[in-house]
């Protein structure tokens, strides 16, 4: 099993905790990460890109100019995509990009981004984060205590207001709860900063 150091607010060691090898140690397989970031940026997408086709354009019921005589090339409509104001060739249209992948992967991926975050040396265990009241100055100080990186991805065990207000105003920084947690943002942010509570929940979850 992996052993991380336990530290507390102020930055001092609290002890040691010992992370299972069949989450936090696994072989990290990049095909899935990949795969899974991939799905989680397209589910993303709105797909409300759209464009007219010349058959959508307004106007061109007449030709413009007559066939011969003229020395230009032949023209039926002005909606033809060639002319200024005409439609689009192979115009855009609205639709859904989102699309599913199999649970074994996305469970794979997860404990190989977990992985990847013991591996660096970039996750940071707490055995605890709480506040009497919502502070961004004190969320910050926590953050420098730990020397977290600027872009820091907070995971609780539970959702609580008052860590989340606390982080909300400060760039690069973003909190979330194990249950919402995904793949793209463990990667995306350098520093991995998770409560002793959380470490349980997703041992548990993932076990």
């Amino acid at each position: 099993m992996a052993t991380v150091t336990m530290l507390n607010m102020t930055g001092a060691e609290t002890g040691k905790i010992e992370l299972k090898d069949d989450i936090f140690g696994i072989e990290i397989n990049e095909f899935a990460v990949h795969a899974v970031v991939k799905n989680y940026l397209a589910n993303q997408r709105q797909g409300t890109q759209s464009a007219k086709t010349r058959a959508e354009v307004r106007g061109g019921g007449r030709k413009p100019f007559r066939q011969k005589g003229t020395g230009r090339g032949r023209q039926g409509s002005l909606t033809s995509p060639n002319h200024i104001g005409g439609g689009v060739v192979f115009a855009p249209k609205p639709r859904d990009y989102s699309y599913t992948l199999p649970k074994k992967v996305r469970r794979l991926a997860m404990k190989s981004a977990l992985t990847s975050k013991v591996v660096e040396n970039e996750i940071i265990v707490l055995d605890e984060l709480k506040f009497d009241s919502p502070k961004t100055k004190e969320m910050i100080k926590v953050l420098e205590n730990v020397k977290a990186a600027k872009k820091a991805l907070i995971i609780t065990g539970e959702k609580d207001e008052n860590v989340i207000k606390s982080a909300a105003n400060i760039p690069g920084v973003k909190t979330t709860m194990v249950s919402e947690m995904n793949v793209y943002e463990i990667v995306n942010y350098t520093s991995f900063i998770v409560t002793k509570d959380a470490i349980n929940k997703i041992e548990e979850v993932y076990a």
